[in-house]
């Protein structure tokens, strides 16, 4: 349904996509997983006919991204990053307006966008630029549906929103895949990855792996151990300065430490006993996609 190949895009001197090649295939939920500046918006616009590449090719639905233009803007659905919604129209009126660009009305497609919908009906009378984070990200949703869309494309859609809002967001995805649509979302949430069927590591313009979550996961060299103390900053250093320690890194609550092999962690435990750590917690974890993103960032430099 998606077929990136060989694309490129710079502005001036900067390098914003690098030699990018990737396919989505029909009814896939697909994540493009980086870091903010890693070119994944750019990419987007690519793709929703909004930018040109300055080489290579891609196609979306089996159209050329240059030559079918108006083809590829009538089945594609986008969200962009930035709410982009009239803010002094209503709920309703921007609906409206968005089902009249695609020559089409609100209530003959009510049903795909209806689950949505009902959440806003409530507040339907109320200017887009006074609701919540989470109520502008279903009325976004729900503008970018309104024409039925073969393919959707959601650039960093959950940035912003509350938890509860980002699961939501996710579950509605689900759904909506499940009515056929074809989903590219982007998103600088590592968490967020487990929920795409396949996810592609992208970061300053280059992707470094495409994958399932699992066999990612799998990417990994060494061995993972969380360690945790009272003495947090202490113990990142003193980690650093451990014999067998390949990398550290601060993680939430733990601390992760990368071996090249397994230790004996009642060693690991005495080492941090004669630094003047008390409280210490040691264990082998697996490996996540945000372990694994950092490690490839080391290999590519």
């Amino acid at each position: 349904m998606i077929d990136v190949r060989n694309v490129s895009k710079s502005f001036k001197d900067v390098t914003a996509l690098n030699d990018v090649s990737f396919k989505v295939n029909p009814g896939e939920l697909f994540g493009l997983i980086g870091p903010d500046g890693g070119g994944k918006t750019t990419l987007f616009r690519i793709l929703t006919t909004l930018l040109i590449p300055s080489s290579g090719q891609a196609t979306v639905a089996g159209y050329d991204v240059i030559k079918d233009m108006k083809e590829i803007r009538k089945i594609v659905g986008y969200m962009p990053g930035k709410f982009s919604l009239y803010q002094d129209l209503t709920i309703t009126e921007n609906l409206e307006f968005f089902a009249t660009i695609f020559n089409t009305t609100v209530k003959e497609n009510l049903d795909v966008i209806h689950e949505i919908y009902t959440q806003l009906e409530p507040f339907k009378n109320r200017r887009a630029g006074k609701l919540s984070g989470g109520m502008k990200q279903k009325l976004a949703l729900c503008c970018a549906l309104i024409h039925k869309p073969e393919v959707l494309f959601l650039d960093e859609p959950t940035t912003g929103v509350d938890a509860v809002s980002r699961k939501e967001f996710w579950q509605m995805l689900k759904r909506l895949q499940q009515r056929g649509i074809t989903i590219l979302v982007s998103t600088p949430y590592m968490d967020e990855a487990s929920l795409c069927d396949r996810i592609a590591l992208i970061d300053k313009g280059k992707i470094m792996n495409i994958d399932t979550v699992v066999e990612t996961e799998k990417l990994y060299k060494g061995t993972l151990y969380e360690v945790v103390t009272d003495q947090y900053y202490q113990c990142l250093q003193d980690l650093r300065g451990y014999e067998s320690a390949v990398k550290v890194l601060p993680f939430g609550e733990f601390i992760h430490l990368t071996t090249n092999n397994p230790i004996n962690t009642d060693s690991l435990m005495d080492y941090l006993l004669d630094k003047g750590h008390t409280n210490i917690k040691v264990r082998e974890s697996q490996a996540n996609v945000e372990d694994v993103f950092l490690q490839l960032l080391d290999d590519h430099g």
